[in-house]
């Protein structure tokens, strides 16, 4: 199932609940450029994230770092973390995309002991798996396991799922990590997230960089920091972008008009409004619109 639309709430979590019938387990089939957005936009959710890139390549980023994955390799995204992914040189990128709660990995007994001081590490936002490593081959085969699992829906197919879902942390744990806990570092992932989900909730309005840096109890200038070395991008820049993603669904409706879209996502003025559209989609919101109604 292509998930082509990220529905997220005030905070940036995810909404998309990631589970079959019976499990806390998602496995799908993502094509990044078939998203509305072009891209996987930025986001989080409190189940740990497994990826395989089955075709071409793609440039993920988790929290404040870059990371490409190519072809049969992938990648493990830890809980909580702010993420988005897109499609490298248009190559296509297409990848299987694990989501498990992480209190389902292990048992409640081996949670302790063996999850929950990886899933509070501050050091561990992602592992970069790699097809030519033994231990990253047996995770990503799990995954195709997994998925496959889910597709077929054999008998007890639920529990083979518990098996290679097991094997996969196992296999990702065993490579020694040694874990940190940075209080500092807990701080600012709360306050970008405090800032971003202030957004969220008032990019329709008049937004300044006091309001945003408030939001996340920073001055001005750390506020601007925050968004450089997380976001590589001004505040009030990444509301300008976040405000034309909100306009690609409405323009996708059959009775809006560029006008009416433009003010309902904060712009004052129609004509800068299409000015930073065709900036950011190399067309205008008209022709994005006929587009869009074509298909």
């Amino acid at each position: 199932m292509q998930i082509k639309n990220f529905m997220v709430d005030q905070n940036l979590k995810e909404l998309t609940e990631h589970r079959t019938v019976v499990l806390p387990v998602a496995c799908y089939e993502t094509t990044i450029s078939q998203n509305i957005h072009g891209h996987i936009p930025l986001h989080w959710h409190d189940e740990i994230q497994f990826v395989l890139v089955v075709k071409g390549e793609a440039i993920f980023q988790i929290n404040e770092d870059k990371q490409i994955v190519r072809q049969g390799d992938g990648l493990f995204i830890n809980s909580g973390c702010l993420h988005m992914a897109e499609d490298q040189n248009e190559s296509g990128c297409v990848y299987i995309c694990l989501n498990a709660s992480p209190h389902y990995v292990l048992s409640p007994e081996l949670y302790s002991p063996y999850v929950a001081p990886y899933i509070q590490a501050t050091n561990l936002p992602y592992v970069y798996i790699d097809s030519n490593e033994l231990w990253g081959k047996n995770i990503l085969d799990a995954i195709l396991k997994i998925n496959q699992c889910i597709q077929q829906k054999s008998p007890y197919f639920e529990m083979d799922i518990t098996m290679h879902l097991t094997m996969i942390w196992k296999n990702l744990v065993t490579n020694g990590f040694k874990l940190e806990y940075d209080q500092t570092e807990m701080v600012k992932s709360q306050r970008i997230k405090q800032m971003l989900n202030w957004i969220y909730l008032h990019y329709a309005e008049k937004v300044t960089l006091d309001d945003i840096a408030k939001a996340g109890q920073l001055s001005r200038s750390e506020c601007c920091r925050y968004f450089k070395r997380v976001l590589k991008i001004t505040p009030l820049n990444y509301v300008m972008d976040y405000r034309i993603q909100k306009s690609l669904v409405l323009l996708q409706q059959a009775e809006s008009n560029v006008t009416e879209v433009a003010y309902k996502v904060g712009f004052n003025s129609t004509s800068y409004f299409i000015e930073r559209f065709r900036k950011a989609m190399n067309m205008t919101p008209l022709a994005y619109k006929k587009c869009k109604m074509d298909d």
